[in-house]
């Protein structure tokens, strides 16, 4: 039994890589990552000019548009990556569908709480059956069921898949998403961009359009090393699956052997 654990033990070892340490290129992202919110927080809190209708609530505004941003960032890698899976069958790509799930998730969660805040104060109400805050609280319950799905044990096959499915048709609502204020005429604010989808130019303070952009830039790499770090994460833990499957295949973890 000896030689054949020996034998087993090599090949487990060839077919799955092991945990290796965080590579240079994590660590700088992380590290920038770091420096960009601390320039964000000082651009929004002392370099924009506080709106005079609104008055600090108006803050809001840098964390609640990029988190979407973010939001849909995550949420496209996630369904890209789970139509690949459905495609390939490779366990790489279902590691990047429930990384990008997971902090699609968190980004989605973060408008869904800023919003509401934003809203008291401009609306009069938490919360409106708006076409905007209705697909997105939709979106946010059909990656919550992906990741509930994916939570219940060790995922076979079958929840695989059918997550996947789930991930993929989230990619279908997200331009649902963006262009129902257009489509709908729905009381949510446009900030950026008119009814018609068109950029406006004078409609933010050019200190508070750089506040928008860091946020959006701190934003883009936090998602980034989010998904990144999740996705290594998976990718250990279907290792050690692996690991564990050709050991109870090999009698190793019988007792006795």
């Amino acid at each position: 039994m000896s030689s054949r654990a020996a034998i087993q033990r090599r090949r487990v070892n060839e077919r799955t890589k092991p945990a290796t340490a965080w590579p240079p290129a994590f660590t700088g992202l992380g590290a920038l990552t770091i420096l960009l919110s601390i320039i964000a927080l000082y651009l929004i809190f002392f370099y924009a000019p506080t709106e005079q209708q609104m008055g600090i609530v108006q803050k809001i505004f840098y964390f609640h548009v990029p988190s979407a941003y973010g939001m849909y960032l995550a949420f496209v890698i996630s369904s890209v990556a789970s139509a690949l899976y459905l495609w390939k069958r490779e366990e790489k790509f279902d590691a990047v569908a429930v990384a990008g799930a997971e902090v699609g998730l968190m980004f989605c969660l973060i408008v869904l709480i800023t919003g509401p805040i934003w809203a008291r104060k401009s609306w009069g109400t938490y919360w409106t059956w708006d076409p905007r805050l209705t697909t997105t609280l939709l979106i946010g319950m059909i990656y919550t069921a992906f990741n509930v799905l994916r939570s219940f044990g060790q995922a076979g096959e079958a929840e695989k898949k059918f997550a996947s499915a789930l991930g993929f048709m989230g990619l279908l609502l997200i331009p649902v998403i963006h262009f129902s204020v257009q489509r709908w005429r729905g009381q949510h604010p446009t900030v950026i961009t008119d009814q018609n989808g068109a950029l406006h130019s004078d409609r933010l303070h050019p200190d508070m359009a750089v506040a928008l952009v860091s946020g959006f830039v701190f934003f883009t790499a936090l998602c980034a090393l989010l998904i990144w770090a999740r996705t290594r994460a998976e990718r250990q833990r279907q290792r050690l699956i692996a690991l564990e499957l050709d050991a109870a295949e090999s009698g190793l973890l019988e007792e006795g052997t």
